[in-house]
């Protein structure tokens, strides 16, 4: 974490009962309430409480009309660190499956951001995509950003193309083999299917 934070020093198998036992007793905010006290929370410097503001949004996601993109955006850009982002890119995911007309303009929103964190959270939302990965726009994405310097924006891009590799080898091989991309991002995005016997071909691919 490289001292970003302050903690209460309370792991996640201690908080995360602690958090279910508030719910139950104090019930789940909802609407307004919720954001206002999900703000509360983030304002505060100890990290389990940002944990549990997500862990509340989580619960209450389902719930959210297509507007709670804004929320989701402001708790991208609030107290941001890889850790709370990778879990709000899961969130954006899954409210991005239940509104899909709300994911090219956001996306390149937040790919011509000059915030890592958009920017990251633009590459990352379909991780768990699966074949239903639009490829095409992932590859823009990536390649939109290739230029950069950043090591969250590599890695991420990285990553991205090591989970859809998963799904279509063929095609990451292929966008990594005709493109310029940062070395990190190609290391990253060649791991799994160098495991997996394309080691030949994936070797080639980083030198």
């Amino acid at each position: 974490m490289r001292f970003q934070f302050d903690f209460f020093g309370l792991k996640a198998p201690l908080w995360l009962p602690l958090t279910k036992q508030l719910f139950k007793e104090q019930g789940i905010f909802e609407k307004e309430a919720l954001m206002s006290f999900v703000r509360l929370c983030m304002e505060k410097e100890y990290r389990e409480l940002h944990y549990l503001s997500i862990e509340l949004v989580q619960h209450q996601l389902s719930t959210q009309n297509q507007d709670f993109i804004h929320f989701l955006e402001e708790l991208i850009i609030t107290k941001s660190w890889w850790d709370t982002v990778d879990w709000l890119v899961k969130l954006v995911g899954w409210h991005f499956e239940r509104f899909p007309e709300l994911i090219h303009q956001t996306v390149w929103k937040w790919a011509k951001s000059n915030n890592i964190w958009l920017i990251r959270s633009s590459i990352l939302f379909q991780l768990k995509y699966k074949d239903k990965t639009d490829a095409k726009l992932l590859f823009e994405l990536i390649k939109y950003n290739a230029e950069t310097k950043e090591f969250f924006i590599q890695k991420g891009g990285g990553w991205a193309l090591r989970e859809y590799s998963k799904t279509n080898p063929a095609a990451v091989i292929e966008f990594i083999s005709e493109n310029n991309l940062p070395s990190l991002t190609r290391r990253e995005g060649l791991k799994w299917l160098r495991k997996k016997g394309e080691f030949r071909r994936c070797k080639a691919l980083m030198r």
